[in-house]
């Protein structure tokens, strides 16, 4: 598998959620099997089947999370001299040219894209569109939701 670039904040968050879903919801999962094993025959114990279910989905999230820190490339925007141009791990500051509307966007890695909190994969649509632009340049990106053109603002490296 290759490497997949991830900022410093993005490493960080996801090595606290492993610490919380090995140290605090697995004890937990295990005292709730436990507890429903106690009550008696298995095969007709919704409590044992769902608290197995949950185990199962646990360990799978404590998995890839193991495997995104292990195949994690950190990128330290701080130490990078990018002279203003969109880069991995760049903050943007963006207006809507159709609605005004001012946007900041961090260009982050797979694993930690949240487009609610402004935070966009690179591979995205958006992530492709503002990559290797400039401060000042207007950008005209294909959306699922239609053509959405773009000046930006200001490009930060925090």
């Amino acid at each position: 598998m290759e490497k997949q670039p991830i900022t410093v904040q993005g490493l960080e968050k996801i090595k606290l959620e492993l610490d919380e879903r090995k140290q605090v919801l697995r004890p937990k999962i295990v005292a709730a099997i436990s507890e429903a094993r106690s009550h008696g025959d298995l095969k007709e114990n919704a409590e044992y089947h769902a608290a197995k279910e949950e185990q199962g989905l646990n360990e799978k999230r404590i998995q890839e999370l193991e495997t995104s820190i292990a195949l994690a490339e950190v990128i330290d925007i701080t130490k990078i001299k990018a002279d203003d141009k969109v880069i991995f791990a760049s903050t943007i500051i963006v207006q809507d040219l159709e609605t005004e509307k001012k946007n900041t966007y961090k260009i982050v890695g797979r694993d930690e894209a949240d487009v609610k909190n402004g935070l966009i994969f690179f591979g995205s649509p958006l992530g492709k569109g503002f990559i290797g632009k400039n401060k000042g340049d207007l950008v005209s990106i294909e959306t699922p939701s239609g053509e959405k053109s773009f000046e930006i603002l200001d490009v930060k490296y925090i």
